[in-house]
């Protein structure tokens, strides 16, 4: 495989990186941007589409740009290095790539285009309380009265929910009928924003016999579209979190080599480089399953990707809590403040592995799977 980016990936990164430089270099515009409601910068998001960057994964028919999953994991990748609170992934990726998938061309034409110009959010509502990343719907039901549908239920959390201006809704289809996927718009909704503990925004959903419109062929059972465009999102939330493991070890090497004690800098202690040396042997390996993950999509095979989800999504896991403890750690006290991004960071990791699924949960699925390899011989 080949894991170096061409010009033209290396020019993307390069212009996302500048502009999300531009606006969340200093870490206080970040803490300024979540302080207020809707906890994102929405002149920034209006950038990224005048950069193009909102339409990258859609078709051009669409009104995309059609670019691959490594393109749209460098975005991801320069997000989270800012730790940017802009809803890219949950948006774009996620409910974007349902649209995508599963929308009838109609839906598609109107809705992805909007999505790349910045002029409509999505949100996917797919989680009932305490749901923990399944892909049956219990949260929410569909009930069907001729041609027209209607949704009962709560969703939590919803992942930029608070903002979206429509919702990609997961439903329970009537008699057993398997996991439908239905466009709500947002203010039909009762909605209850909140605060997450890495400054993030979610919401809580409740539809009371709320009126919906299927996503695509009406009553089909799209359980199979939606675990595999999850298993997309928690590659891209990987990429997003290599990004933010990258400034953790950034922040961690450049404060070492400036923080004096005893009359010189803290990089002259051998147990302190031997600690940021493991954090940067964690990161390459990381680096490189992150990279080699995103490419696995571009297979189109569902079983691999789910494959590569969970194997990303584990090492994730194990290395987003390392490199953030360590970064806490030799920052000392200073790490554990809200003014400082490295805390911060580590509160993004977990909020991510909450949302794409911990590493307990990937470590369960990989062993489900272990009985699908043919059996080997014992050597000597």
């Amino acid at each position: 495989m080949d894991f170096n980016y061409d010009d033209e990936q290396n020019a993307l990164r390069d212009a996302v990186r500048g502009l999300t430089t531009k606006t969340y270099g200093d870490f206080e515009a970040r803490r300024t941007a979540v302080a207020k409601d809707p906890g994102i910068d929405e002149s920034f998001w209006s950038k990224l589409a005048d950069m193009g960057v909102l339409g990258l994964p859609f078709s051009e028919d669409d009104g995309g740009v059609g670019a691959g999953p490594v393109e749209i994991g460098l975005v991801c990748q320069e997000l989270g290095r800012v730790l940017a609170p802009e809803p890219f992934l949950s948006s774009v990726v996620y409910a974007g790539g349902l649209v995508s998938a599963a929308g009838s061309s109609e839906q598609r034409a109107d809705l992805l285009g909007r999505v790349a110009e910045g002029e409509l959010v999505l949100a996917v509502a797919d989680t009932g309380p305490g749901g923990r990343w399944s892909t049956a719907a219990r949260g929410v039901r569909a009930t069907r009265e001729g041609e027209a549908w209607t949704l009962s239920g709560v969703a939590d959390p919803v992942a930029g929910g608070h903002r979206a201006d429509h919702l990609i809704v997961a439903a329970a289809l009537p008699e057993d009928g398997g996991t439908g996927l239905f466009l709500v718009e947002g203010e039909a909704t009762t909605r209850t924003g909140y605060a997450m503990f890495d400054g993030g925004r979610a919401a809580s959903v409740e539809f009371d016999a709320t009126a919906a419109t299927p996503l695509g062929e009406p009553g089909r059972d799209l359980t199979s579209t939606l675990t595999t465009l999850r298993d997309i999102t928690r590659i891209m939330g990987a990429n997003q979190a290599l990004g933010v493991l990258q400034s953790q070890l950034a922040a961690t090497t450049d404060y070492l080599k400036s923080r004096k004690q005893f009359g010189v800098t803290l990089n002259n202690f051998q147990a302190l480089n031997f600690r940021a040396a493991d954090m940067y042997v964690q990161l390459e390996l990381t680096h490189s399953m992150v990279d080699w993950a995103t490419m696995v999509i571009g297979s189109g095979d569902q079983d691999d990707i789910a494959d590569a989800a969970d194997r990303v999504g584990l090492q994730i896991s194990r290395a987003g809590r390392h490199i953030g403890q360590e970064a806490i750690q030799l920052h000392g006290g200073i790490a554990m403040t809200a003014e400082y991004s490295v805390g911060v960071g580590t509160a993004h990791l977990a909020a991510l592995d909450l949302l794409l699924g911990g590493g307990q949960h990937h470590l369960s699925r990989l062993a489900a799977r272990v009985g699908d390899h043919d059996e080997v011989e014992a050597l000597g």
